[in-house]
């Protein structure tokens, strides 16, 4: 007899847990008139300054770098940059993965970005000389 009402016990549990096993029902379509509900995919990120995120990005765009994964990296990079548009790191990576793409347009503006930024950073002097068209 116990063998029946633990699983009948365990049924009504989560049934009042909201476990239902109904299907979920899809919301009802826009009526004429009414705004669409909007696609997730689709809304575009607002953007702040926000130093935490743009460090993750960095961090993330280094790991892709360091994989061989360039197109990854950039993407990584340039988001980075919309989130700290000042963040001289994020410029001076975004400038080597860019010349690992073969986008020299892209990595001179990058790296150029890096200059005006990072003046007093370590990698400046090897970046201006890379500018310069020097080896």
């Amino acid at each position: 007899m116990s063998r029946v009402l633990i699983p009948a016990f365990l049924l009504a549990l989560c049934a009042g847990a909201g476990f239902s096993q109904k299907p979920k029902e899809t919301p009802p379509a826009a009526q004429p008139g009414e705004p669409p509900e909007e696609d997730e995919s689709r809304v575009t990120k607002e953007y702040g300054f926000n130093p935490l995120q743009a460090a993750r990005e960095v961090s993330v765009g280094k790991q892709y770098y360091k994989k061989g994964s360039y197109r990854a990296a950039v993407l990584r990079f340039e988001e980075a940059l919309k989130w700290n548009p000042n963040d001289a790191e994020a410029w001076l990576r975004l400038g080597y993965a860019r010349e690992k793409m073969k986008d020299k347009k892209g990595a001179r503006e990058a790296f150029q970005k890096y200059v005006e930024l990072g003046s007093d950073a370590k990698e400046v002097e090897e970046v201006k000389k890379k500018l310069a068209g020097k080896p």
